[in-house]
């Protein structure tokens, strides 16, 4: 059973013009990926190191009767660290209640929760670098010996009360390790990473995800989608339902290959998952600034964003593809950016790395 008081607007704060090739949580994908979330480990496609370990983790927990060792898991948005933490609540046949940093505010709150948990049920924490500080502090004796330390009183009448919780698994999910402190990091048993998916694990969630909507999608249509997806799951389905509309309407229903690159071409989604905002920011460093280098703060002005959405939602994947570049003096367009857009690269311009954009996903090909 999942229970949860993840506040749903706090979810979609990051929600930029609901921005159809963006990783984070949009509105629209609550519900669907409720029905489209795999049960157990089998239907979890891809991540098939950090599978393999849980695997193990979870049989051994099993076999020894006791509660699983605190788990952390990172990476980018979108790749399924709460599907998996819920699988894994599943597996080892226990609850599981579903929380986020940003909703535990007080120490009260945080409190309430781990007392109502029964033995080795399962606390999911997401965004778990948002919690409060002081919040964070009273996880620590209870991540280590299961106890509850209670201030109760101020000043020199102020006493503290230890209650004891029973075995329990937290589970934290992360866009962002590096900002956990060293003390809550620390205390996670198991430190997992999930990675962006490849073409082909991604055509195979497509048509896993096309069999549950009942849509007939072929194989070369999936890979289509695929390819544009950011090696993204929450990207593909979502690109999937787009598609999905297309083919109703202006086609007979079946997604092929064709029909799937005229919805993302009228979606305005290019072959390598770049929508009208990034070519933006591209053509603007190439002809605005000459290629580079150009300030965070300049570049947002020109385009109308603001430098941390330019920073945080735009950057990390040009970088990925080695479009863009980070310099002391500014941000630069590599070879690979004047090529996508069709633009030619000035000869006396430095000589810049290769782009990354033949190795992205290369297991995927």
């Amino acid at each position: 059973m999942i229970k949860s008081n993840r506040n749903r607007e706090e979810e979609t704060e990051f929600d930029f013009e609901n921005r159809i090739v963006s990783s984070s949580e949009i509105a629209e994908d609550y519900e669907q990926e409720l029905s489209l979330r795999p049960k157990d480990l089998a239907g979890y496609v891809g991540q098939e190191k950090v599978k393999e370990k849980l695997k193990i983790s979870m049989e051994a927990a099993k076999m020894r009767g006791e509660a699983l060792d605190h788990i952390l898991l990172h990476g980018p948005p979108g790749l399924g660290k709460t599907t998996l933490a819920t699988i894994i609540a599943s597996e080892m046949g226990v609850n599981i209640r579903v929380t986020s940093g940003p909703a535990i505010e007080k120490q009260g709150v945080l409190a309430a929760l781990l007392t109502n948990l029964k033995p080795m049920d399962i606390l999911f924490i997401d965004e778990i670098h948002r919690l409060p500080r002081q919040v964070e502090e009273i996880l620590y004796p209870a991540m280590e010996d299961y106890n509850l330390d209670i201030i109760m009183g101020k000043g020199p009448s102020a006493r503290n009360i230890r209650l004891p919780l029973p075995p329990f698994t937290l589970i934290g999910a992360t866009t962002r390790a590096g900002q956990l402190s060293s003390p809550l990091r620390d205390r996670f048993g198991s430190d997992y990473r999930l990675d962006l998916y490849n073409k082909n694990e991604l055509a195979d969630i497509i048509c896993r995800s096309s069999e549950i909507l009942g849509v007939n999608t072929k194989a070369e249509g999936a890979y289509e989608i695929a390819k544009r997806s950011r090696g993204t799951p929450r990207i593909a389905n979502r690109l999937l339902k787009r598609v999905r509309d297309y083919a109703q309407v202006k086609g007979d229903g079946i997604i092929t290959e064709k029909l799937a690159i005229e919805a993302l071409n009228m979606l305005e989604v290019d072959e390598l998952g770049l929508d009208m905002t990034d070519r933006k920011m591209l053509s603007a460093i190439i002809k605005f600034f000459g290629g580079g280098p150009v300030g965070l703060d300049t570049l947002a002005a020109a385009i109308g964003e603001e430098p941390i959405t330019l920073e945080d939602v735009y950057e990390p994947y040009l970088m990925q593809l080695g479009y863009i570049n980070r310099t002391p003096r500014g941000r630069c367009a590599t070879r690979g950016a004047y090529e996508h857009l069709g633009l030619e690269y000035p000869e006396n311009k430095e000589k810049e790395r290769p782009s990354l954009n033949e190795n992205l996903f290369e297991n995927g090909k």
